[in-house]
């Protein structure tokens, strides 16, 4: 098996197809925020989101993780039927359970996500989004697990489409607060249709296996956490800002997370590519070597981006937002890596999933959320918006630290000292762009492709060999 052909082709593809899907939805942040009357709006409607978010990691259980985990167990297609539709049967009952408590707590969930109970009629739309975003991801897997790119990147552009069609005139008619989650919702129905049609040759009731369910849940249960804690990192920064200061800077720091999350393109990318990868050379003899390079290479990439992301954001602000939301780009650099670090501290836990181990996870994940809960706390009242994406990104930067120390005295993950430079010359770089050059983008965008130059210098033997391999 040629392992770097396997990973670039599924991370180049799935990257291109990520682009072009979430082309779309990046678009549609500049136009809503000039349609709607001012940032509350936006920060309403987008919280929508935020507890479809959360509540969906309640619902799917870790069935996502444990269903590709257990699927390449074994070769045997029956085996990976029950698999899938164990995973299906579970995941649609706990989703409307869930789809059911919302309802009925409507009105506290939007008290303490939106900060009024007057806007309980929109989590109606949400519970909905839920129930069918939950049950969608699992509808979803076996094109990822079968390796079928074109056809996931074709359903999630068509999705895209959809929910922009849809959005836009409700926002032109008026209908601020709920066009977006409306949209959502049903691009997401549209989108677990075609998939369901595609793949309901692996989902039968009649293969619903408690044994394996139990191997599921074994697998699965310990990863709740996990995916709550990744809540916490990516979205309790938004409710704090609103209870903390009000609704229209949560609306201005939310169209800051949004620009800052187009570093999610290279996450989906990694993802596509990733889990196939992972699991599919799990029993390879040099998988610990093979892992520590993907780390690398990926944090590699991710630190170039970021230093040329930094320096352009404040420029791009100003061209598509207008002057309310401006300030909005100092979040936009923190929130762009965070994504790429839990990339990053992703790679590194494959190592303990492939033991099947996912205690250690929540441990260093509780670790690192503790420090991001502290830093909310004690920044937002005192530097503003600022101060909660400094908290997200220092809550990852501890986690991936604990997490490839363990892993190394573990001997389950190897950190050449290249790659320790380089991350403290990423470090040095922000902190100048920070308090001298944010007003300088031309002097700062140099210093960027200077340092994105020096990586190429360093790495250009791997990257001479990896082309190599790729061509062999």
């Amino acid at each position: 098996m040629n392992k770097p052909k396997l990973f670039l082709e599924n991370f180049i593809v799935y990257g291109f197809g990520s682009v072009i899907s979430k082309i779309i939805p990046f678009l549609l942040v500049p136009i809503a925020t000039r349609i709607m009357p001012d940032s509350s709006y936006y920060g309403i409607s987008d919280m929508s989101d935020t507890i479809v978010s959360f509540c969906s990691a309640f619902a799917i259980m870790g069935m996502y993780d444990a269903m590709y985990r257990l699927f390449f167990d074994k070769e045997d297609v029956q085996y990976k039927r029950r698999v899938c539709s164990t995973a299906f049967l579970f995941t649609m009952i706990t989703s409307f359970i869930l789809f059911i408590l919302m309802i009925l707590f409507r009105s506290i969930i939007a008290d303490s996500f939106m900060g009024n109970k007057k806007y309980s009629y929109i989590i109606y739309i949400t519970a909905m989004a839920t129930l069918v975003g939950a049950t969608n991801s699992i509808v979803s897997a076996p094109t990822r697990m079968e390796n079928k790119r074109k056809t996931y990147i074709l359903i999630n552009t068509l999705s895209s489409v959809i929910s922009f069609s849809i959005a836009i005139p409700l926002l032109l008619k008026g209908y601020y607060f709920i066009a977006l989650p409306i949209s959502s919702a049903l691009a997401a129905l549209s989108c677990e249709i075609m998939y369901f049609c595609l793949n309901k040759k692996w989902f039968s009731y009649s293969l619903f296996d408690f044994g394996i369910l139990k191997e599921l849940l074994k697998i699965g249960i310990p990863l709740v956490p996990n995916f709550i804690i990744y809540w916490l990192f990516n979205s309790c920064d938004k409710i704090m800002i609103l209870h903390l200061i009000n609704d229209s800077a949560m609306g201005i720091y939310s169209t800051g997370a949004k620009i800052g999350m187009t570093s999610q393109l290279i996450y989906m990318a990694f993802a596509g590519g990733w889990q196939y990868f992972a699991f599919s050379t799990m029993n390879e003899k040099e998988q610990t070597e093979n892992n520590s390079k993907v780390f690398e290479y990926l944090g590699v990439i991710s630190f170039g981006l970021f230093t040329l992301v930094t320096a352009i954001i404040p420029l791009l602000f100003r061209f598509i937002f207008t002057e309310e939301y401006y300030k909005g780009y100092i979040v936009v650099p923190y929130l762009f890596i965070a994504p790429l670090l839990q990339m990053l501290f992703q790679i590194a836990c494959n190592q303990f999933l492939v033991i099947k181990r996912t205690y250690p996870n929540l441990v260093i994940l509780s670790g690192g959320v503790a420090v991001n809960l502290v830093l909310n706390y004690v920044l937002i009242p005192k530097i503003g918006i600022e101060g909660a994406a400094i908290a997200t990104v220092m809550g990852y930067i501890v986690s991936d630290i604990v997490v490839v120390l363990i892993l190394i005295k573990m001997k389950l993950m190897v950190i050449h000292s290249r790659f320790v430079w380089i991350t403290l010359g990423c470090v040095f770089y922000f902190l100048i762009w920070r308090f001298l050059l944010r007003d300088y983008i031309v002097l700062s965008t140099l210093i960027s492709l200077l340092f994105i130059l020096v990586l190429l210098r360093i790495y250009k033997s791997d990257l001479y060999m990896l082309i190599k391999s790729i061509k062999e």
